[in-house]
């Protein structure tokens, strides 16, 4: 049996590091969320999402606006209102959203379809451009808002709503005559139909889970059929001369060696292949989810955890192509990899995956926000030089500030989502083997439930600026548990003690440090992480010879407003030992100083170029966390900088 999220409602996170951020959901995320959505923001891109709503309810009269997946930016709005109702009642917002609720509702139809792009504009057309329309996408993402909402607040308006959608998607599609036989575009309705089957019990949604699985990249490739029939409009035109590596369909997925194509597809799908692995038993399945799992981290992977290296396409590559100054890694695919990595963890028991789900939750995604939850990063460059970030060139997807809005605006709301859930990855609970695990160290209480009621966890730390982890248990069922405490691939040194009886001998399970706990204590658990340089394999071309500074799970970098500007002028002396110094800046943080040299510009007396060997100056690196920069405004940054 695999372990489990807890319910955010026995998950309550009071931290120094998190709680600047996941409080911002509440107080600042989905207010000013909520005002985008209706158009409230001076300068910011038009949303239209509420108003294409109303006009499919028949409300409004207009045209439809946006993107053909704009319905996405309200449904995770509403999955973050789900899962913050869950920890943090509010009746206003609650109000809000059940009216958000009605009006999605009204404009559903009668046979349960929701889609205001092909309400609006072509009722005909719906489920004829599987590959670009959108619509199965678009479901998922109303399924997983509609299952949060559900839990957060009891409520069934929106879930029996989308139960209907579902049924109406079971009897469109399958193997059986008369049905289509095609499979989403863009993965994620695989994903919601598997949180309804797991929340009604209704079977036929899990099998349809399953069904668009096992006929991708089947057979004849269903979008290449599409764009082959008679009067097929395009709606993308980079879709043209389209490869079905970029939505994952060009293999049957159980012979898929590699993660390809679109990146935020890719994870989306093998989240679902995940969980389906695991309900079905399928062994097959599982081993391709650990195939391709290793591709992307072992070789496709950012240090910052940050995946899909090309601007065109926003896809994978090949093999150690992991460019920094004009990378993708979109927001949503570090979300995605992070969902992807805490199944296989909860599956598998194995604490790597929760190292690498660590790794983008703390650099790529928090990057992908300002720290006052008002404007946004969709793209997440390891090197920008912002006079370089001009349009129309190979850069012009790179944006040296963050920006209020977007066009196409799913990573904003897809932070808030995931901000709104961090209770899901702290804590896993495997009842039947009474084991608890603890996949992240932040601050606050869990009350898993028990045969003989709740246990109560209290953990207490200053992680990641200290490396001390209290953890007081109390309300043991009988028999005991275990404690299953995840050994970062970073620690030097674990250690656990228990309060009044001295170090505690503990097992190595799948890198979970395993204790028998069998009556109310206190534990502390310690290691070392010390600030390091870091190099990549070199076969990554745009890494070698290059060093970056890491510290825990945070990835550095240096900023213009720290070093003066061209950080391509200098060069880190690795035979020296990083320093680091608690600061105020970002609330409070720990910042990193290392030795290193300048080449000194007024030095050079060449023209473009010269024969001369410029002269270098020693000077202080200092680097901030990644996941902070471009908070005190505009200026070159860079992760990995030249070694002496």
């Amino acid at each position: 049996m695999r372990s489990e999220s807890l319910d955010l409602k026995q998950v309550k996170i009071q931290d120094t590091f998190w709680s600047a951020h996941v409080d911002l959901v509440k107080s600042a995320i989905i207010p000013y969320q909520w005002d985008v959505m209706n158009d409230r923001i001076e300068d910011a891109e038009s949303s239209h999402c509420l108003e294409n709503f109303r006009i499919a309810a028949g409300l409004k009269k207009g045209e439809f606006y946006g993107a053909v997946f704009q319905d996405t930016d309200i449904a995770k709005w509403l999955e973050a209102v789900g899962f913050s109702l869950a920890y943090c009642p509010d009746g206003e917002l609650e109000r809000t959203a059940d009216e958000v609720i009605d009006l999605i509702a009204r404009a559903q139809q009668e046979d349960g379809y929701i889609n205001t792009y092909f309400t609006i504009n072509d009722p005909k057309k719906r489920w004829t451009n599987l590959c670009e329309g959108h619509e199965l996408y678009t479901a998922g993402h109303l399924m997983e808002a509609a299952a949060a909402y559900y839990q957060g607040t009891g409520k069934r308006k929106f879930l029996d709503c989308m139960c209907r959608f579902a049924d109406l998607i079971c009897d469109t599609f399958g193997t059986e005559d008369g049905k289509n036989h095609g499979y989403p575009g863009h993965q994620e309705v695989e994903i919601g139909l598997i949180k309804l089957y797991r929340l009604t019990g209704e079977r036929r949604y899990l099998d349809q889970a399953k069904y668009f699985i096992d006929a991708r990249g089947v057979g004849e490739n269903c979008f290449l059929k599409e764009m082959a029939a008679p009067g097929y409009q395009m709606i993308f035109p980079e879709f043209h001369d389209y490869d079905p590596r970029y939505s994952q369909s060009h293999l049957p997925v159980r012979e898929q060696d590699t993660a390809e194509g679109h990146a935020v597809r890719a994870v989306y799908m093998y989240c679902a292949m995940a969980d389906l692995a695991y309900e079905y038993k399928d062994h097959e399945l599982m081993a391709a989810c650990e195939r391709i799992w290793d591709n992307i981290t072992k070789k496709r992977m950012y240090i910052t955890g940050g995946i899909g290296s090309s601007g065109i396409l926003e896809r994978f590559t090949t093999d150690y192509d992991l460019p920094n100054e004009y990378n993708y890694s979109e927001t949503c695919a570090s979300i995605g990899l992070a969902l992807f990595g805490l199944r296989m963890a909860q599956i598998t028991g194995q604490a790597s995956y929760m190292d690498v789900v660590e790794r983008a939750l703390y650099n790529t995604v928090l990057a992908g926000i300002s720290l006052d939850g008002r404007s946004f990063f969709y793209v997440n460059p390891l090197e920008v030089w912002p006079d370089a970030c001009m349009d129309r060139t190979s850069k012009e997807h790179v944006k040296p500030v963050r920006r209020k809005w977007f066009g196409v605006a799913c990573c904003p709301p897809n932070i808030a989502r995931t901000l709104a859930s961090l209770g899901q990855y702290i804590y896993s609970w495997n009842r039947k083997e009474k084991e608890f695990y603890v996949n992240l160290f932040v601050s606050g209480e869990a009350e898993p439930e028990t045969e003989e009621g709740s246990m109560k966890i209290h953990m207490k730390t200053e992680f990641p600026w200290q490396n001390r982890i209290t953890l007081q248990v109390s309300g043991v069922p009988k028999g005991g548990i275990r404690l299953m405490v995840r050994i970062p691939d970073y620690a030097e040194g674990f250690r656990i003690l228990k309060e009044g009886a001295g170090e505690v001998r503990y097992e190595n399970r799948k890198g979970y440090a395993s204790v028998t706990v069998e009556g109310d204590g206190t534990y502390e658990i310690s290691f070392e992480a010390p600030p390091q340089f870091v190099r990549a394999d070199p076969r990554v071309r745009a890494d070698a010879g290059r060093t970056a500074m890491i510290r825990g799970p945070l990835v550095y970098c240096l900023e213009e407003t720290d070093n003066g500007e061209n950080l391509s002028a200098l060069c880190a002396d690795t035979d020296q030992e990083i320093t680091e110094e608690k600061s105020d800046l970002f609330g409070g943080s720990v910042i990193l100083r290392a030795r290193g040299e300048r080449v000194v510009q007024a030095s050079w007396k060449g023209g473009l170029y010269s024969t001369e060997k410029p002269e270098r100056e020693p000077v202080t690196l200092t680097a901030v966390p990644y996941a902070f920069w471009n908070n005190r405004g505009p200026g070159e940054m860079a992760v990995w900088i030249r070694e002496m």
